[in-house]
């Protein structure tokens, strides 16, 4: 190995770059056969580095967000879907909403969309460079209920505003007591006009006074979510029962 080398794999651990060790050998060659400058070579060096670090940074936010699967936004079935707004959708998994901290509320029946759409935004997100925290509503009020026990809640609540999005999945499919009730608008209202939010729910916002035992609070909340947000309403029967005949019973 040439000096030149030691010199390179000393400096690519020195910086904590492993990849230019692994790279840059494959790359000089081919700058040779091309004729590239030292500065072009230098260029495709790092950009290889940094690309690979992003996506292994990614992937290690995806993991972190704790989402129930991969669903991507590419993957999501408009014909099946047709009120989804396709270019709502692809203006959302751009992220722009995250820095104005705007929220993002997905409403239609069971099976209509509504957690692949949200899981896809976020993925687009940790990919993008933000941290995403994925959990059903019944889980992010039992881990503020810990919080609360424990005298944290207002540090914990301080915590999740590092992320730059929550989602929030099935509010409604389980109603609240006034203590759980509370908790959830306490998360809304720490993120309102600092980070942003998707929440899924099957109940239009009419009947969120049913699930929260209150419709005084559930207006308030509703209020500080859709202040600044984009409300997608899905429609249709079940995707997941797309398949599924109906079989009736032959006449004896």
């Amino acid at each position: 190995m040439s000096e030149a080398a030691k010199s390179i794999e000393y400096y690519a651990r020195a910086l904590r770059a492993p990849r230019i060790t692994d790279g840059y050998r494959a790359l000089g060659d081919r700058a040779r056969e091309a004729g590239w400058s030292h500065e072009e070579y230098l260029a495709a060096v790092l950009s290889r580095e940094v690309a690979e670090r992003e996506a292994s940074g990614a992937a290690l936010r995806i993991k972190a967000a704790r989402f129930p699967g991969a669903k991507t936004l590419e993957e999501f079935n408009f014909d099946h879907q047709p009120a989804a707004d396709r270019n709502l959708v692809a203006h959302l998994g751009t992220g722009v909403f995250l820095e104005e901290a705007k929220n993002v509320v997905l409403l239609g029946p069971p099976g209509t969309g509504k957690t692949h759409l949200a899981v896809g935004i976020g993925i687009k997100a940790a990919r993008a460079g933000h941290r995403v925290l994925f959990d059903t509503a019944t889980g992010w009020v039992a881990r503020l209920a810990e919080a609360h026990e424990r005298g944290r809640l207002p540090q914990e609540l301080t915590k999740l505003r590092r992320y730059k999005l929550l989602i929030v999945d099935e509010v409604g499919y389980i109603p609240f007591d006034q203590d759980s009730a509370n908790l959830f608008f306490q998360l809304v209202s720490s993120r309102y006009e600092h980070a942003s939010l998707v929440l899924t729910s099957n109940l239009a916002f009419s009947r969120w006074g049913e699930v929260f035992g209150d419709a005084t609070v559930a207006s308030a909340m509703i209020d500080r979510i859709v202040h600044h947000a984009e409300v997608l309403n899905l429609t249709g029967s079940s995707y997941r029962l797309r398949n599924r005949t109906t079989t009736r019973p032959q006449a004896q």
